[in-house]
């Protein structure tokens, strides 16, 4: 676990829940709230790291929230909504918000923006070279490098190598890979994601075989350390 903490209130129970499991997915321990009042409470017993208010929810709305937090913090801030209108973004802005994401939204799309404002805030290390046996990738060049040489990914096999890596021993669902990758709200053809494996796998050449497949379950990224 990262030591992380981040306090997430949403009071649309299915997105809380879907949410704070993709963030427990990347390390962070997530304290939820269905409404202001709560998250408020968790607040004060326990302060976080992260903030994701929701800007509508009953007791205390978003804004009520931000304005409590940014009372004696200045942690980073993200404010989730179904509206789109560019006041109540500068309202947002103006109360000291850091970033704001417009719902529907993808997991993918949320738990980058929650790793980019946490890295800004000197809160997450930012290496960005990881080494394993066999295999180098830097996230920042979004270069992958084995025994043959550079390894030509497209954007989303970088992606998925990355989850792999950063999951690696233990087991994922084709689900769990399909709403981190491709989006929660993806309804196309699950096959792509096999697809997209094969041609992973292929490219990595010897290192392709660290991606596993678990019958009747998913796939497991392993290599001998």
């Amino acid at each position: 676990m990262s030591g992380i903490r981040i306090l997430l209130a949403e009071d649309d129970s299915n997105l809380r829940k879907l949410i704070a499991k993709y963030l427990e997915t990347e390390g962070y321990s997530v304290f939820s709230a269905e409404d202001g009042e709560k998250a408020l409470d968790i607040w004060y017993e326990t302060p976080a790291d992260l903030a994701i208010l929701d800007v509508m929810m009953p007791n205390a709305n978003g804004w009520e929230v931000l304005s409590e937090i940014r009372e004696d913090s200045d942690i980073p801030v993200i404010m989730l909504t179904a509206k789109r209108e560019e006041e109540d973004r500068l309202k947002g802005f103006d109360l000291g918000t850091d970033d704001y994401i417009t719902k529907p939204f993808s997991t993918r799309e949320l738990i980058m923006r929650v790793k980019a404002l946490l890295k800004r805030s000197g809160k997450l290390s930012q290496k960005s070279r990881i080494d394993l046996p066999g295999i180098s990738v830097d996230s920042d060049s979004k270069t992958v490098h084995t025994a043959s040489g550079i390894v030509d990914l497209s954007s989303r096999e970088f992606e998925l190598l990355l989850y792999f890596i950063d999951n690696k021993g233990h087991a994922l669902t084709r689900l769990q890979i399909l709403d981190r990758i491709w989006g929660y709200d993806y309804d196309g053809d699950t096959r792509v994601l096999d697809t997209t494996i094969k041609r992973l796998r292929y490219k990595l050449g010897d290192c392709g075989q660290c991606v596993r497949t678990l019958r009747g379950t998913g796939y497991i990224f392993e290599v001998k350390e």
